[in-house]
């Protein structure tokens, strides 16, 4: 029987160890970790960006941090650095979390709340 995508969200959640804003904020700063942009280029352009983030669109995102693939980025292929996505609120950085585990970013995660929250908390935007 098909799963439901509420049932693969909490799937791809109990796998994460997932981060509020501030949590994301002091990884960044302090463990090195990558906060990854998942957001398409609309929500980017509407919302604005995270200063030092890396931009890469979902449709790609496997491809960019695979360590093993051409098309590869070199700032995400890393499986020991600590990636932590965001979408817009905290969704679809959940599955797409849980996916790169499986590329072997044993440490990926996702933003609790995406952009949204990251704004909320008063978090740098530009």
């Amino acid at each position: 029987m098909a799963k439901t995508v509420d049932e693969m969200l909490a799937e791809a959640r109990a796998k994460l160890e997932r981060l509020v804003p501030m949590e994301t904020n002091e990884a960044i700063e302090t463990d090195g970790a990558v906060l990854v942009d998942i957001r398409s280029d609309n929500q980017r352009a509407n919302d604005r960006t995270v200063l030092n983030a890396v931009h890469i669109p979902r449709n790609v995102l496997e491809w960019r941090c695979d360590p093993t693939s051409p098309h590869r980025d070199e700032r995400v292929a890393d499986t020991t650095k600590r990636l932590v996505l965001m979408c817009d609120e905290g969704y679809a950085s959940s599955l797409a979390a849980a996916a790169l585990q499986e590329l072997g970013h044993h440490d990926a995660t996702d933003l609790e709340g995406g952009f949204q929250a990251w704004r909320a908390a008063g978090l740098p935007v530009r």
